[in-house]
């Protein structure tokens, strides 16, 4: 399992590669906590996603996007997500803290998450993802 960052002439380009789309949501989870706030996140507040949608595409985007709201609207930083995909529902258990602006502004703020340019293959090492944040 693992990310890197991609170049990018505006946006913030990651590629996450994983043996699964649990794992690959994970990565992608990770990257964004990443970019947005840097390493220095711990646990112990934890928070529960349920969310459905047509395709891994959009149940990325869609898992994404509520976790950028959670951030936004409680105020807390996660360091971890362990995700469970059933076909085209997901449920995933976030674990972080509050929101410390000392050690959380290491970052760049993350406005959205982009279907543009969003692609999720398979091959037979697992998973790789390219996605967008938009920054």
């Amino acid at each position: 399992m693992s990310y890197e960052e991609l170049s990018h002439t505006a946006d913030v380009k990651i590629r996450a590669c994983a043996p699964t789309t649990d794992a690959l949501f994970s990565e992608a989870f990770s990257a964004l906590m990443q970019v947005m706030y840097g390493g220095d996140r711990q646990g112990g507040t934890t928070r529960s996603i349920d969310i459905g949608a047509r395709d891994l595409e959009s149940l990325l985007c869609d898992f994404l996007s509520e976790v950028l709201y959670v951030t936004e609207v409680e105020g807390l930083v996660f360091r971890q997500a362990d995700v469970y995909l059933d076909e085209m529902h997901l449920h995933a258990v976030l674990d972080g803290e509050p929101f410390d602006p000392v050690r959380h502004n290491k970052g760049t703020e993350v406005k959205g998450i982009s279907y543009s340019g969003m692609s999720i293959r398979k091959d037979a090492k697992g998973y790789m993802l390219d996605i967008l944040f938009d920054v």
